[in-house]
């Protein structure tokens, strides 16, 4: 039997959300076969398990915007001259990043 407990915790900052996850009753043979695969991978076993919990709920097949938005203008026909119109469109201000006091 597999238990799962799970929390949001506040950050020390009080700022950003951390998600905590409790698995109970992990059988001793799972519990090794992680632990000699993160040592294969060097990495701690926390990390090797956020890696494959990552991995397992990754969609293969996720749409992607920029993909979706060029199927969309092939569907209605965009032009290049069309394209470059939005390009120029677009905020061209480079970004800047995030100062924290």
């Amino acid at each position: 039997m597999l238990s799962l407990g799970y929390a949001e915790s506040l950050s020390p900052t009080g700022e950003a959300k951390v998600a905590v996850l409790t698995i109970r009753n992990l059988p001793d043979e799972v519990k090794r076969a992680l632990q000699a695969r993160a040592k294969a991978n060097g990495r701690s076993m926390e990390a090797e398990a956020r890696i494959v919990l990552t991995e397992s709920v990754k969609s293969q097949h996720r749409l992607k915007l920029g993909t979706v938005l060029s199927q969309i203008g092939q569907e209605i026909g965009l032009t290049e001259e069309e394209a470059k119109m939005f390009q120029n469109l677009r905020d061209q201000t480079p970004a800047t990043g995030v100062v924290f006091e």
